[in-house]
């Protein structure tokens, strides 16, 4: 699993210019599911991603998660995560789980985060061409594997 976090000011999601998710202060995670990913992975990071301290307190220090901030989480999957670009022109994704292993996935992940985190949590839609607003906080931009 690869995901990609933004600590954002805010950040929303379109689909054929319907909103479909929209957070104030708090993360976007662009999601990229491996082929060999299962719950396992999807526990792990739901529950580092609510712990991970990437705001600041009031000595501007990083030092406060989502959860403390009472911020809200975006999340949009993004199988492009596993493009690889090593040879040729055009990225090969043959390491990104399929959309039929990746979407049953990607929901699990949305729900375990609804489940377990007190803040919103919003989504883009699977497999849908999106568009992705954001203003970056920071910037602060981490890559989380697992």
């Amino acid at each position: 699993m690869r995901i990609v976090i933004q600590r954002v000011k805010s950040a929303s999601v379109d689909v054929d210019g319907v909103e479909t998710g929209r957070i104030d202060h708090g993360l976007l995670l662009l999601v990229g599911i491996h082929e060999n990913d299962g719950k396992e992975q999807i526990d792990w990071c739901c529950n580092k991603l609510q712990k991970l301290r990437i705001f600041e307190d009031e000595e501007g220090k990083m030092n406060r998660s989502v959860t403390d901030i009472r911020g809200g989480i975006l999340v949009v999957s993004q199988f492009t995560l596993y493009g690889d670009m090593q040879k040729g022109n055009r990225p090969s994704f043959m390491d990104a789980a399929s959309p039929e292993a990746a979407e049953p996935l990607y929901d699990y992940m949305v729900q375990e985060l609804k489940n377990e985190f007190n803040g919103p949590v919003e989504t883009g839609v699977f497999g849908a061409m999106m568009e992705v607003s954001l203003v970056n906080d920071g910037p602060v931009t981490l890559v989380m594997e697992r």
